[in-house]
């Protein structure tokens, strides 16, 4: 064993030296990090070399990212921690569950997928203490609480999985050359995003690229749309019953969060290559025209993950940048933020998987990941330093987060496949290419009935 004193734990940890290899940053070594919580954590846990297995989709460098941080949870708790990536998680784990013999964690990219396993009683719950700490921790807590509970075998709702690492959805990006160029101020209300829409025409530009095609999957990047406009318009219970089917699809409030995207998407003078261009123009091309000098236009609705098809060399916060996609000044429902995410939920009961879950609870378990480039890690935990995120751009993405004072997860992704990633797809088609919103709600409405 070789010791480590750090001037911010007032101690020193003794670690061993295969262990301190592992470790990215020795603990109390670099005062950005909250190793206080570290050093709490390992004084209140010995897991006696207890043996821990999770089963998650990350795979590479994120599953490289996640490792790192697994090797701090498996040094402060005596921990033997086993990691298994998987493309084929989401099969995997319902395989495994099944055959009794699943990880002690599971890492879900779905919620709609842990929600059918504790349906089952395949997963354990987490606890009382752990829902109020989440509900007091996280920004805009409820909303992540809601996300990790479910109805279990006995149908009561439980709450079940911990939310964490996040993604963002609500974004327009732009380029700031050509706002400065131009004059235009980024805006900070939907209100004010429509009054520039309509400025950029006046001044004979076109203010937004939108693209839907995907290959098989064309459409999908519209769901991003009314799922935003539906938390934009509408409270969020609207927005939960409307991803259950309780509210019905063709009810008057979805048909107008539909009508909203059509009020950028369906204008021949808003769109680039007019309006019946949108369906065809790939969403991986159709950000690049804001690259081409003049700009083919200013403004692209997207996720987090966009800069990934700019143009080579792009620098995001200088070539390009973000900004939350506003909501309505007028309608007060706060600042609403649309994304995805993973939880983490006990699916073979140990003490360890419980040690793992409080693990999760702690700042150091965030900013560890914040701090690393692999798997764009994200918080809504208040607690962290933000400082400690990698670029600055991650932390402009993670200012969102703690700013929202409602999450919801992508809609599509919880409604059942034959409409969220099938009817919805193509009805967004067929409302960009001219058909009624009613029409295309009323089909999708129709398809769901089918399903049940």
């Amino acid at each position: 064993m070789t010791c480590t004193a750090g001037m911010a734990l007032g101690a020193a940890f003794c670690i061993s030296a295969a262990a301190a290899a592992d470790l990215m940053y020795a603990p109390g070594e670099d005062t950005r990090f909250n190793w206080d919580s570290y050093k709490a954590y390992a004084e209140s846990h010995d897991l006696g070399g207890e043996q821990l297995t999770i089963l998650g989709p990350w795979l590479g460098p994120d599953q490289d990212a996640f490792d790192s941080v697994l090797a701090y949870f498996g040094e402060a708790a005596n921990v033997d921690v086993r990691y298994t990536g998987s493309d084929s998680m989401e099969q995997q784990i319902v395989v495994d569950a099944e055959a009794g013999s699943a990880p002690n964690v599971a890492v879900f990219p779905q919620p709609g997928l842990a929600a059918d396993l504790a349906k089952r009683g395949f997963l354990t719950p987490l606890g009382a203490d752990a829902e109020a700490w989440m509900k007091d921790n996280y920004a805009a807590g409820q909303s992540w609480v809601d996300l990790g509970s479910y109805e279990g075998k006995d149908g009561s709702k439980t709450f079940y999985a911990f939310p964490y690492k996040a993604d963002v959805k609500s974004l327009v990006w732009y380029v700031p050359e050509n706002f400065e160029d131009a004059g235009y101020e980024v805006p900070s209300t939907m209100e004010e995003l429509k009054a520039l829409t309509e400025q950029i025409v006046a001044d004979g530009g076109t203010p937004w690229c939108i693209g839907l095609g995907s290959g098989a999957a064309t459409g999908w990047p519209a769901t991003d749309w009314v799922e935003d406009m539906m938390l934009r318009t509408q409270p969020a219970d609207v927005y939960d019953q409307w991803v259950t089917n309780e509210l019905p699809f063709n009810d008057p409030k979805v048909v107008g969060a539909i009508e909203e995207f059509g009020w950028f998407a369906r204008n021949d003078d808003f769109v680039a290559g007019g309006a019946g261009a949108v369906a065809s123009t790939d969403f991986r091309d159709s950000p690049k025209g804001m690259f081409s000098s003049p700009p083919q236009c200013y403004l692209h609705h997207q996720a987090s993950f966009i800069p990934a098809f700019f143009p080579e060399g792009t620098e995001v916060g200088l070539d390009a940048d973000f900004f939350y996609f506003p909501a309505y000044a007028e309608k007060d429902l706060g600042s609403p933020v649309l994304g995805a995410g993973t939880l983490f939920a006990i699916t073979k009961d140990s003490p360890a998987a419980h040690a793992f879950i409080e693990f999760l609870e702690t700042p150091i378990a965030h900013e560890l990941w914040m701090s690393l480039e692999g798997g764009g890690f994200l918080t809504p935990l208040k607690s962290v330093n933000k400082d400690v995120y990698v670029t600055e751009t991650r932390k402009a993405l993670g200012d969102i987060l703690l700013d929202a004072t409602t999450f919801r997860f992508d809609g599509s992704d919880l409604m059942p496949g034959g409409v969220g990633a099938g009817t919805f797809w193509t009805g967004m088609v067929d409302y960009v290419g001219g058909k009624p919103a009613q029409e295309v709600a009323d089909n999708i409405q129709t398809s769901w009935d089918a399903l049940k």
